[in-house]
């Protein structure tokens, strides 16, 4: 008596060709890759660049830092290795790719 009865409601058919609603659905995961893009992906391709053409530049005499932080200045360039004299008569062998700056010329005494 208290409790009325309960009618199922048919469900809504299934919108197959609404394009609007897909739209809908996908822009906030391009909106997510498009930030990514700009805060992330493209700032680090740039700094890339720009480090294989500092590398591409090293010339014998430049003074550099290592990844290690050894400074010191390029003796012999090879196609991998650079030679840095770290001290009079005192020669390392490192990676081109370790160099992470080319400091201005008189920078080590």
């Amino acid at each position: 008596m208290f409790i009325s009865s309960a009618f199922a409601q048919a469900a809504p058919a299934a919108a197959g060709g609404d394009l609007q609603s897909t739209l809908m659905g996908m822009l906030p995961l391009v909106l997510m890759f498009v930030v990514l893009y700009f805060v992330m992906i493209r700032p680090q391709m740039k700094k890339a660049k720009e480090h294989k053409a500092m590398i591409e530049a090293l010339a014998k005499g430049d003074e550099v830092v290592s990844a290690g932080g050894l400074l010191g200045k390029v003796s012999k360039l090879g196609e991998i290795y650079i030679a840095l004299e770290v001290a009079n008569g005192v020669e390392v062998q490192i990676q081109r790719s370790a160099v992470v700056q080319v400091l201005p010329k008189g920078s080590i005494k």
